[in-house]
C-alpha cells in the first residue's frame, strides 16, 4: 500500500513539473511575440516619423531624416533575407557573419544622426553632413552587396535546378513518343522485316518445309526412250475368274420320258 502511495505521489509531482515547465514555456513565447510586435510598431512609427521629417523638414534635419530612413531600410532588407537564406543554404553562415559586423557599424551611424537631429548649431550640422553621407553610403552598398549576392545565388541554384527538371521531362516525354522517332533507329526497315519474316516462323505453326528443286527439263528425246523402256500396263485390270464352290453344283436336268 506504501508503494502504490509513493507511485501515487511521484506521479503528481512529475505532472506538476510538466505543466510548470509547460506554462513557462508558453508565458516566454507570448512574452516575445509581444516584444515583437511591440518592436515591429515601434519601428514602423519611427519610419512613418522619419517619412513626415524628410517631407515637412528641408534643409539639415531633413536631409539627416532621409539618411536615416535610408540606412535603416538597407540593413532591415539585408537582415531578413541573410536569415531567410541561410536556412536553406548553411555557407551563408559567414556572411551572416559579416553583416553582424557591419549591423555595429549601421547602429553607431544611427544613433549618430539621431542625437544630430536635435542640434541647434545648423552651421555645424551642415559642415558635418557630407561626411554622414559618405558614411551612409559605405554601408548601405556594403548591406546592398551582401543581400543582392545572396539572391543572386538562390536565383543561380533555383535556375540551375529548373534547367535539370526539363532535361530530365524533355527525356521522359521523348521516350513516352517513341512512336515519333526516325524508322531507321526504332523500326526496321522493309527488307530486314522482309528477311526476318522469311527466317523466322510464326508461332506456334512449325516451320513449313522448304520445296524440293524442280528438275529442269529434259530433251524430248530422252523422255520418250524412258517411256519405251517402260512395260506396257494395260489401262483396266481384267477381272479374275469368279472361284467355283462345292455347294455351287449345277442341278441335272430331268429326264423326260
Amino acid at each position: 500500500m506504501e508503494a502504490v502511495i509513493a507511485v501515487v505521489a511521484l506521479l503528481f509531482v512529475l505532472f506538476l513539473a510538466v505543466g510548470a515547465y509547460a506554462v513557462v514555456k508558453a508565458v516566454g513565447a507570448a512574452k516575445r511575440g509581444v516584444d515583437r510586435t511591440r518592436s515591429q510598431a515601434r519601428r514602423t512609427v519611427e519610419d512613418t516619423t522619419l517619412r513626415a521629417k524628410t517631407f515637412a523638414q528641408p534643409g539639415a534635419v531633413g536631409e539627416l531624416a532621409q539618411l536615416r530612413l535610408t540606412l535603416r531600410t538597407s540593413m532591415r532588407a539585408t537582415q531578413d533575407a541573410l536569415h531567410a537564406g541561410v536556412a536553406e543554404d548553411p555557407s551563408l553562415h559567414e556572411s551572416l557573419a559579416l553583416f553582424e559586423r557591419l549591423s555595429v557599424h549601421g547602429h553607431e551611424l544611427d544613433d549618430e544622426l539621431k542625437r544630430l537631429e536635435s542640434e541647434p548649431d545648423r552651421i555645424t550640422l551642415s559642415q558635418r553632413l557630407p561626411s554622414l553621407k559618405e558614411r551612409t553610403q559605405q554601408i548601405t552598398k556594403a548591406a546592398d552587396s551582401l543581400r543582392w549576392a545572396a539572391r543572386d545565388r538562390a536565383h543561380k541554384f533555383a535556375d540551375d535546378d529548373l534547367d535539370l527538371l526539363r532535361t530530365q521531362i524533355d527525356m521522359e516525354a521523348g521516350a513516352l513518343r517513341h512512336w515519333t522517332t526516325e524508322p531507321s533507329d526504332t523500326q526496321p526497315t522493309a527488307s530486314a522485316a522482309s528477311a526476318a519474316s522469311a527466317s523466322t516462323a510464326p508461332w506456334p505453326d512449325p516451320a513449313p518445309a522448304e520445296p524440293s528443286p524442280r528438275p529442269a527439263a529434259t530433251a524430248p528425246t530422252e523422255r520418250s526412250d524412258r517411256t519405251a523402256q517402260e512395260p506396257t500396263r494395260p489401262a483396266i485390270t481384267p477381272p479374275s475368274p469368279r472361284p467355283t464352290y462345292p455347294w455351287e453344283k449345277q442341278t441335272k436336268p430331268e429326264s423326260t420320258t
